[in-house]
C-alpha cells in the first residue's frame, strides 16, 4: 500500500489511545495527530514517542503532503525520527499529523506519547539506569551464587545462578532492552530465536529449581505427577522454540506456561502449608513474585488484562525477587551450619562416650586427641594423655608399620599387644588406623576374651573337646605333615572293645570318665613329641616318628598291657576295658587316607583274634595290595564308572522233589581279569558298599538280567525263577527302588521269573520299609526271598509279617549237619515254619551226598551248592533242560531217582 492509499484509507478510522497487533507480522499504517485531546498541550519541539519494544520498523510521513520525516529501524535510522529507550521517537510540532507505516513482532501494542524534549531525555537516562541496576545487580548475584555452588559441589545453586540470569533476560524482554547483552547490540537477524530459547529455557530452568529446591517438601505434599508432567513439557517447547517462527510460538509459550505457574503456585500453597520454616517461606516468597509477575504478563500480552502484580515496577519486581531468593539462601546456610554445630557437638559426646578406643596421634607418635574408653585401656590419666606416645604402651616398629600401609588411603587393621612390663600386659588389642589430614586417626578395641574365643574355635577345630586330643581333621593334617618326611613312621590304632556296653550299663558319664582315662594313658606312655588323636567314640590313632616299626611294635604290646590291664575308675566303680590294636608301618608315600583306612583294617583284622588282640601291618605286605585294588575300585566308582569286565554266572538251583524238570538258578556276578581268568566279585562288592555306590551295581545287575531274560524266554521253559541279590544299601536308596519298579513295569512279562533276594537282616532293619519294597514286588508279578536266613537276629513275630515267597537258610546251619543234630533241629525247624507260612525253603552251601539225604528227609524244597553244580555260564545255562543236567556224582544220582515228588514254586500259596 503507498502512503496516498494509506492515508486515504484512514480518513474515517476513529482515533484510539493504543492499538493491539495481535501477533501479526505484516505492515501497520497509522496517524499520530497532534490535535486530538490526549496529545494537546504539546509546547513546541515536542517530541512524540512510539514505546513498542515489538517495533522493527518506523517510517514516517508528513500527513499533508506526504513529504518524508524519518525512518528507522533496530540497525540505524534517518531523518527526525531516533532511538529512544524500548522504541522510537519523532519531533513533531503542535498543528502537525504523521503518516506512520510500522512491522511488528510479537505482542505489540502502538502508543503515541507526548513528551517536552528534556524529560524524554530523563525519562530515558533512569529507563537505563534501571537496565544498569538490573543487569549488574542480577548479574554480580548469579556469578556469586555460581562461584559459591562451585567451591561447595551444590548443583542445586548453579542452576539458581542460571535462573537469576534467565530473570534478568525475562525483565530485559519486558523493559524492552533485551535487544542488547551488556551494551552490545544482538543483530536483529537471530533476536527472535534467541527470545525463543531464553523463553524456553528459563520455563526448564524454573522447574528445575523449584524441584530441587523443595525436593524433600515435595515428598510430603505428593502431587508429583503434576510436576513430573509440566516438566515433560520443557521438552517440545524447546523444540517449538527452534523450528516454529516467533507468531506461532508465544501462544504455545503462553499456554505451557500459564499451565506450568498455576501448578507451581499450587504446589507452593500446599509446601508452605505443610512445612513452614524460614528458609520454605523465603524460597516461596521469591518464586510467587517471580511466578506471579510472568503470569500477569502472559495475561497482559494474551488477553489485555492486567493482574495486580502487572502494575508493579519489573525492576522492583526482579531485584525484590532475587534480593528474598538470596535471604532464602542465607537462611538455608545458617540452617546448615547449626546443624553441623549440632552434629559436631553429637560427635564429640560420641566420641566421648563411645566404648571403643579412639586417638589422634602425630608424625612421632604423640597423643593429640583421646577418648574416654581409651584411656581406661590403657590406664591412661585425662591430663597426662598430651604427653604421652604410642611407644609408651606399645612396640615402637608397630605404628611405621600401620602408617605405611595406611598411606595408601585404606584402614590397617592389626591384633597388637602392649608392653610385657605393663599392667596390662595379659590384654589383646585390635588396633584398626588411617592417615588423615597429616595425622592418624584410629581407634582401639579390646579383644582379649574374643582372641581367647578364637583360641578355643581353633584349638576345637583340630581337637576333641572331651579327650583334649586331636580329632579327625587334626589328625589328617598331622598324617600328612608326616608323609612329607624322610623319617620312618608308624600308625597305631586302638579301639575299644564293646564299649558300648558302658555307656549302655552305667551312662554316658562313665564312658566319658573312661574316654579320659584312656587319653591320659596315651599321653603317658607316648609323650608330647606323638601325635594323639581320638577319630570316633571310641577310636583313638597315635602316629608314632622316628622310629622302627620293630620298636613301634614293643611300645604297642607295652600299651596293649597299660590298656588292658589297668582298670578303669568311674566314681566308686572299677571297670574292665579291652582294647584292640592295628599297627601299620608307613612310609613316604604312603597317602594320609590310605594310611588311616590300613590302620582301621589291621584293627579289625585284631578283634577277630581273642587272644592277641593286636595286628601289625609291615610295609610291602600282601594285604595292602588289595587295599590299594579296593580303593582303586572304590575311586572309580565315585567317578560314576562300572570297573571294566564284569560278566554274570549263573549257579543252578535244584527241586528235590522233581529234580528233573526244572532248571532255576541265582545269578552271580564275577569279574574277568584282563589275563583272562575268572575272579570272584568280593572286592567289588566291598568297595562299592564302602563308597556308598552299591546301587550302581545291582541297578547294571537287574538290567542286565531281565534284558537276557527278554531275549532268552522261549528258552528257558522250564525256568520257574532266577535269583538275584539285593545289598541292603540300594534297598534303602528310594532312587533304586523307583528304578527297580519302572524296570519291572518294562519287563513285565519276565518279572515273574525273577525272585529278589533280600538279606534277613537288612530286611528287619526297616520293618515298615520292606514291606513296601514287597508289596510293590509282588504287584509287579516278582518274588521275594529273605537270604541267609537264621544268621541274624531272627523274630518270628517280624516274620510272620513278611509275606516273603521263600527263605534261604544260611550255609553256616547247613555245612555243619552231618554229625550235629542240634543243626538237623534247627534246619527242620526252619523248613517247617517256612511250610506253614505259606514259603518254600532254599539251603545253600550243600557240598555232599550225607547232606542232601539230610535235607531230603526233612522235606526241603530246593538245594543249591557245588554237590549241584559250581556256577555255570549263561550259554550253558541254556544248552541245559534241568538243574540235574549239571549233577556228575554218579552216588547223587541215585539218591535222587530213589523218591520223585513234585516241582511247583508257583503253585503254593506264597503269602502267611
Amino acid at each position: 500500500m503507498t502512503p496516498a492509499l494509506a492515508l486515504a484509507a484512514l480518513r474515517d478510522a476513529l482515533p484510539t489511545r493504543r492499538y493491539s497487533t495481535r501477533l501479526a507480522e505484516t505492515p501497520v499504517w497509522f496517524v499520530v495527530d497532534s490535535a486530538l485531546p490526549f496529545l494537546s498541550g504539546m509546547q513546541t519541539a515536542s517530541v512524540v514517542e512510539l514505546p513498542s519494544r515489538h517495533a522493527q520498523t518506523v517510517t514516517c510521513w508528513d500527513a499533508t503532503n506526504l513529504a518524508p520525516v524519518g525512518s528507522g529501524s533496530r540497525l540505524e535510522v534517518a531523518g527526525n525520527l531516533y532511538p529512544v529507550k524500548a522504541g522510537f521517537a519523532i519531533h513533531i510540532t503542535p498543528s502537525e499529523r504523521l503518516l506512520c507505516r510500522g512491522t511488528f513482532m510479537g505482542p505489540a501494542y502502538i502508543e503515541a506519547i507526548a513528551w517536552r524534549a528534556a524529560d524524554l531525555q530523563r525519562s530515558a537516562r533512569q529507563f537505563h539506569d534501571n537496565a544498569a541496576i538490573i543487569a549488574g545487580g542480577l548479574t554480580t548475584l548469579a556469578v556469586f551464587v555460581f562461584l559459591t555452588a562451585l567451591i561447595n559441589r551444590e548443583w542445586t545453586y548453579v542452576i539458581f545462578a542460571a535462573w537469576l540470569i534467565g530473570n534478568m533476560r525475562i525483565c530485559a524482554n519486558a523493559m524492552g532492552w533485551d535487544s542488547q547483552w551488556f551494551g552490545y547490540p544482538i543483530p536483529p537477524g537471530i533476536l527472535p530465536v534467541l527470545r525463543e530459547l531464553t523463553f524456553a529455557a528459563y520455563y526448564l530452568i524454573t522447574i528445575e529449581l523449584f524441584q530441587r529446591l523443595f525436593r524433600d517438601q515435595l515428598r510430603s505434599v505428593g502431587h508429583v505427577a503434576a510436576l513430573k508432567l509440566v516438566r515433560c513439557a520443557s521438552v517440545p517447547l524447546l523444540v517449538c522454540a527452534m523450528v516454529l517462527p516467533y507468531r506461532y510460538f508465544i501462544p504455545a509459550l503462553w499456554t505451557l506456561s500459564a499451565i506450568a505457574i498455576c501448578v507451581l503456585i499450587f504446589l507452593l500453597g500446599l509446601i508452605i502449608w505443610r512445612s513452614r520454616t524460614r528458609t520454605v517461606l523465603w524460597y516461596a516468597a521469591s518464586m510467587t513474585t517471580v511466578l506471579g509477575s510472568i503470569l500477569s504478563e502472559v495475561c497482559s500480552a494474551a488477553f489485555g488484562v492486567k493482574l495486580p502484580l502487572g502494575d508493579a515496577d519489573p525492576v522492583v519486581t526482579v531485584l525484590m525477587s532475587s534480593l528474598m531468593a538470596a535471604v532464602a539462601i542465607a537462611e538455608k546456610i545458617r540452617a546448615e551450619r547449626d546443624e553441623n554445630r549440632r552434629a559436631q557437638i553429637r560427635l564429640r559426646d560420641t566420641y566421648d562416650v563411645t566404648p571403643v578406643g579412639l586417638f589422634t596421634l602425630d608424625g612421632n607418635g604423640q597423643f593429640l586427641q583421646t577418648n574416654a574408653a581409651l584411656r581406661d585401656m590403657l590406664k591412661m590419666r585425662e591430663g597426662s594423655y598430651r604427653h604421652r606416645y604410642w611407644q609408651d604402651y606399645f612396640q615402637p616398629g608397630c605404628l611405621p608399620q600401620c602408617d605405611a600401609q595406611a598411606t595408601t588411603g585404606r584402614p590397617v587393621e592389626k591384633e597388637i599387644h602392649p608392653h610385657t612390663f605393663l599392667s596390662i600386659r595379659d590384654r589383646c588389642f585390635l588396633l584398626k588406623i588411617i592417615r588423615s589430614n597429616g595425622c592418624l586417626e584410629g581407634s582401639l578395641q579390646d579383644i582379649t576374651e574374643r582372641s581367647k574365643a578364637v583360641e578355643r574355635l581353633r584349638f576345637l577345630a583340630d581337637h576333641d573337646s572331651l579327650s583334649g586330643l586331636l580329632n579327625r581333621r587334626g589328625l589328617q593334617q598331622a598324617i600328612h605333615a608326616m608323609s612329607r618326611q624322610s623319617a620312618p613312621w608308624a600308625l597305631a590304632y586302638i579301639d575299644l572293645d564293646r564299649f558300648k556296653l558302658i555307656n549302655d550299663l552305667f551312662g554316658h558319664q562313665a564312658g566319658d570318665q573312661v574316654l579320659r582315662q584312656v587319653a591320659a594313658r596315651l599321653r603317658t606312655h607316648f609323650g608330647a613329641d606323638t601325635r594323639l588323636a581320638r577319630i570316633g567314640g571310641d577310636e583313638f590313632v597315635c602316629v608314632v616318628s622316628d622310629l622302627s616299626v620293630d620298636s613301634v611294635l614293643e611300645r604297642c604290646t607295652e600299651l596293649y598291657t597299660l590298656l588292658n590291664d589297668t582298670p578303669y575308675r568311674s566314681g566308686n566303680r572299677v571297670l574292665q576295658v579291652k582294647a584292640s590294636l592295628g599297627v601299620v608301618e608307613c612310609t613316604r608315600v604312603t597317602r594320609a587316607q590310605d594310611a588311616l583306612s590300613h590302620a582301621a583294617c589291621a584293627c579289625r583284622e585284631a578283634k577277630k583274634h581273642p587272644h592277641s588282640r593286636m595286628m601289625v601291618y609291615r610295609a610291602g605286605a600282601p594285604i595292602f595290595e588289595r587295599y590299594n585294588r579296593e580303593m582303586r575300585l572304590v575311586e572309580m566308582l565315585r567317578q560314576n564308572r562300572l570297573p571294566s569286565g564284569l560278566f554274570l554266572m549263573m549257579q543252578p538251583i535244584m527241586s528235590l522233589a522233581q529234580p528233573g524238570d526244572s532248571l532255576n538258578f541265582e545269578v552271580l556276578l564275577r569279574r574277568r581279569a584282563p589275563d583272562g581268568t575268572v575272579e570272584l566279585a568280593g572286592e567289588i562288592i566291598v568297595a562299592a558298599e564302602e563308597s556308598g555306590h552299591i546301587a550302581a551295581i545291582d541297578r547294571w545287575v537287574l538290567t542286565s538280567v531281565l534284558d537276557w531274560i527278554e531275549i532268552n524266554r522261549k528258552a528257558l521253559g522250564n525256568t520257574r525263577f532266577i535269583c538275584v541279590n539285593l545289598s541292603g544299601g540300594s534297598l534303602n536308596d528310594e532312587q533304586f527302588v523307583e528304578y527297580v519298579c519302572a524296570l519291572l513295569k518294562r519287563h513285565r512279562a519276565c518279572a515273574t521269573m525273577l525272585c529278589l533276594e533280600i538279606t534277613e537282616t537288612i530286611a528287619l532293619h526297616d520293618l515298615a520299609n520292606t514291606q513296601k519294597f514287597i508289596s510293590r514286588v509282588h504287584e509287579l508279578g516278582a518274588k521275594i526271598a529273605f537270604d541267609d536266613f537264621g544268621a541274624g537276629y531272627t523274630s518270628f513275630r517280624y516274620l510272620k509279617d513278611m509275606s516273603a515267597d521263600a527263605l534261604k537258610i544260611d550255609g553256616e546251619f547247613i555245612r555243619s549237619m552231618p554229625g550235629n543234630p542240634a543243626n538237623v533241629a534247627i534246619v527242620e525247624a526252619i523248613v517247617s515254619l517256612a511250610r506253614n507260612l505259606g514259603m518254600r525253603s532254599i539251603a545253600e552251601s550243600v557240598e555232599d551226598v550225607e547232606t542232601l539225604q539230610i535235607l531230603r528227609e526233612i522235606n526241603v524244597d530246593y538245594v543249591q551248592g557245588f554237590i549241584i553244580a559250581k556256577p555255570q555260564l549263561a550259554k550253558d545255562i541254556l544248552e541245559a533242560h534241568a538243574a540235574v543236567d549239571f549233577i556228575s556224582d554218579r552216588q547223587l544220582l541215585e539218591e535222587l531217582h530213589r523218591d520223585p515228588g513234585s516241582d511247583s514254586f508257583d503253585a503254593l500259596d506264597c503269602h502267611a
